[in-house]
């Protein structure tokens, strides 16, 4: 990827598809400067890298009234810890994704008169910031169960995880549509004998989760999200993200 401009930048905070609402995003990441200076360092300072953080902050304009909009999600996720996914260039399969487990720990709205409401908000990081891929657009609506497309992560070391990130943005039907997703993994991009890596919690409502594996090697390289659909005429929108780390 050259050198772009920022005009699709996607920002999913749980069931919240904030895009719209967003005109500024940063992501940041640091991790701490611990000193090890000693009489051998040769008249240099020494340092080692301590604990790791990250922080992710939005602003744009203010909108309330439905649980997908800014001022809804914003104050109902205050002080919770939930998944967060950023997409710098868009959310289609195969774009750039940062994600993690974030704490919302602060939220921050109005301005000065004749002013576009405003709003504003930064998450503190509970999970390592991943670099990863969109698995699942949020734009494709599902009624029945079905695969995506495969992403080529490549294979997971031992002490590694697979993460992912999964923001249900829309529900719709009757006798409670439910929306059950995996992460499965095979060698290659045919899936002939898939292997289910993680396993997220059925949803029923929009929300969002995150989940990873518990550090064991994965030789598998290739990597999709599997899910099933139950409920009378129902209806799914929503975004998925994977990552190694």
């Amino acid at each position: 990827m050259g050198s772009f401009v920022l005009t699709d930048v996607r920002l999913f905070t749980g069931g919240a598809d904030l895009t719209s609402a967003s005109n500024k995003v940063e992501i940041s990441a640091e991790a701490e400067s611990k000193p090890t200076t000693n009489y051998g360092s040769g008249g240099w300072t020494e340092v080692i890298g301590g604990l790791a953080s990250a922080e992710i902050s939005g602003a744009g304009q203010w909108e309330a009234g439905d649980p997908g909009l800014v001022d809804d999600a914003a104050w109902s996720q205050l002080g919770g810890v939930g998944a967060w996914s950023v997409g710098p260039a868009g959310a289609a399969v195969s774009d750039l994704a940062y994600f993690t487990k974030m704490l919302r720990g602060d939220y921050q709205l109005g301005g000065s008169v004749g002013d576009v409401a405003p709003w504003s908000s930064m998450g503190k990081s509970s999970w390592p910031l991943v670099r990863g891929q969109f698995a699942h657009p949020p734009g494709t609506a599902r009624t029945a169960d079905g695969s995506g497309t495969g992403i080529e992560l490549g294979a997971v070391a031992a002490g590694q995880r697979l993460y992912a990130g999964l923001h249900v943005l829309s529900v719709a039907g009757t006798s409670t549509p439910t929306l059950s997703v995996t992460v499965e993994s095979d060698v290659d991009n045919t899936f002939a004998s898939p292997a289910t890596q993680l396993t997220f919690d059925p949803a029923t409502a929009a929300g969002g989760q995150i989940l990873r594996t518990d550090a064991s090697a994965i030789t598998d390289t290739w990597f999709r999200v599997a899910w099933t659909i139950t409920g009378t005429t129902p209806s799914f929108m929503f975004a998925t993200t994977l990552g190694i780390w």
